[in-house]
């Protein structure tokens, strides 16, 4: 994964000044060799923040050392107005987490009562206006604090990457697809910079790749990653030639960005004038951690890149797309796992999931596009069963009023054959039915979701709540009702 960044963490112990500085110096001493020994790195700033001008040194030493995510650490109560104007300062990804007392034989000299100062700090924060991760309990030992710091990880690669990420979009949404809108305000406020382009545009730069000597040497990476599965090899030529496009164009126009996304067109007009489609391709991107999105999906995009940038691994973008049929239900699934029907469905798409993500896989034509379209101008598409084992669905979309909502469910991918075509596998989330109809319908989300390949929904919330999600929907239990949830049904 060469499109997300790395994140480097300073941690920062604070200190008010009626208390023992010495107190905070070692706690955060204990805090960082306990990080060390069960995670690695992190950087130890060397100044104790007492007061603003302690802020402002502190601030130097945590930029020198080129940190770009940092932990204010009270050690003890903590001087309220310095912690949160270096939170405000610093600019970047900030977590707020407290030391929690030590033995009941200490509890004079000993006694650091930040506990009461992360009240203090979280009231300042807010009075300013920043924005910081705050950890479900935060307080805690050197090593429950060490957890903590590990759990921020996730938040700080996405709010450093966003800071750093461009969208580039390929073409209006295709007609009927209104669901996939994607007001770009948001983006903005997210700190995402956005560049919207012609199919045109992309259609006379491939054009340009046609003699492109590099062609030869993407093929064969296309038959190696194949394998038995290259069923179409007339056309990967061209299929190497529309990625080489892509990927120049993210060169050329990333412009001051670090990383990026793509939101391509795929249909209706792609097939006839590129004479392919674009899904191996955009799997492909995928896989090296560039998501490309189909038929425009903004939203999609950057909900696929939030998920490669938290789970550091392949995403995907399906269909909540149909139901389990009955009689599949009743011969491979009940009675082997804990779902009802209602908690299943198949997630789908054409052929975009990344060759690593699929049981077996080939390249094929697209099946609904031949019943308006020839068959050789629909080909592309790599066909398989989706892996079995644990997935997150989770999606961040914003709402035609520009307002953001968000959705994170857990479940996994069964290992039961799927009988049917495109990239495509069975899916169980508990409460599927529910969830469907109370947050998936009820609040307007489009048809496509993002998945990412493990139980990531922790990390995927606290992200959505570091962004100022208000809205995050979730797969509720029994027992827990939707606001809209009929209590009589």
């Amino acid at each position: 994964m060469n499109n997300i960044p790395d994140v480097k963490v300073g941690v920062v112990a604070v200190s008010r000044d009626c208390f023992p500085m010495t107190l905070s110096v070692n706690r955060r001493k204990a805090l960082v060799a306990a990080y060390q020994k069960k995670y690695g790195e992190i950087f130890e700033c060397p100044t104790c923040v007492e007061n603003e001008l302690h802020m402002r040194r502190a601030l130097a030493e945590v930029r020198e050392a080129g940190c770009n995510a940092l932990v204010v650490y009270l050690g003890n109560f903590g001087p309220e107005s310095s912690e949160t104007l270096l939170a405000k300062e610093f600019g970047g990804p900030v977590m707020f987490v407290a030391a929690s007392e030590e033995t009941q034989e200490d509890l004079i000299q000993g006694r650091g009562d930040a506990y009461c100062g992360m009240l203090n700090a979280s009231y300042n924060l807010k009075l300013r206006e920043i924005r910081a991760y705050i950890p479900e309990y935060p307080v805690g030992t050197a090593e429950e604090c060490a957890d903590m710091i590990h759990e921020f990880l996730p938040v700080a690669r996405v709010a450093v990457a966003l800071k750093n990420l461009k969208i580039i979009t390929f073409g209006p949404r295709p007609q009927d697809f209104l669901a996939c809108n994607a007001p770009i305000k948001r983006l903005y406020d997210l700190g995402v910079e956005i560049e919207e382009n012609s199919e045109l545009d992309l259609f006379e730069s491939f054009k340009k790749h046609a003699d492109d000597e590099r062609i030869p040497d993407v093929v064969k990476d296309m038959e190696a990653d194949l394998g038995s599965g290259n069923k179409k090899p007339e056309v990967l030529s061209r299929l190497a030639q529309y990625e080489l496009t892509l990927l120049d164009w993210i060169e050329a126009h990333k412009g001051s960005r670090s990383y990026v996304a793509i939101a391509g067109k795929c249909w209706p007009a792609f097939q006839t004038q590129f004479g392919f489609v674009p899904c191996y391709v955009n799997g492909r991107l995928t896989a090296r951690g560039i998501p490309v999105s189909c038929e425009v999906d903004i939203y999609g995009a950057l909900s696929e890149y939030i998920g490669t940038v938290v789970s550091q691994d392949t995403v995907t973008l399906l269909d909540i797309n149909n139901t389990v049929p009955a009689d599949m239900y009743a011969e491979s699934i009940k009675g082997r796992y804990e779902y009802t029907h209602k908690d299943t469905f198949m997630g789908f798409h054409c052929g975009n999931t990344a060759s690593g993500k699929l049981v077996s896989c080939e390249m094929k034509y697209q099946l609904i596009m031949t019943r308006t379209l020839p068959e050789e101008s629909t080909q592309g598409t790599l066909e398989g069963d989706i892996v079995p084992g644990n997935i997150t669905f989770f999606r961040l979309q914003s709402t035609a009023d520009s307002k953001l909502r968000a959705y994170v469910a857990e479940g996994e991918v069964l290992p039961v054959a799927t009988r049917s075509f495109g990239g495509i596998g069975i899916f169980a989330i508990p409460e599927m039915g529910r969830f469907y109809r109370h947050v998936l319908v009820e609040k307007n989300f489009p048809h496509h979701g993002a998945v990412a390949f493990g139980h990531f929904g922790k990390a995927l919330y606290d992200v959505f709540r570091y962004l100022g999600v208000e809205d995050i929907g979730f797969n509720q239990p029994k027992g827990m009702l939707y606001p809209s949830e009929n209590p009589f049904a």
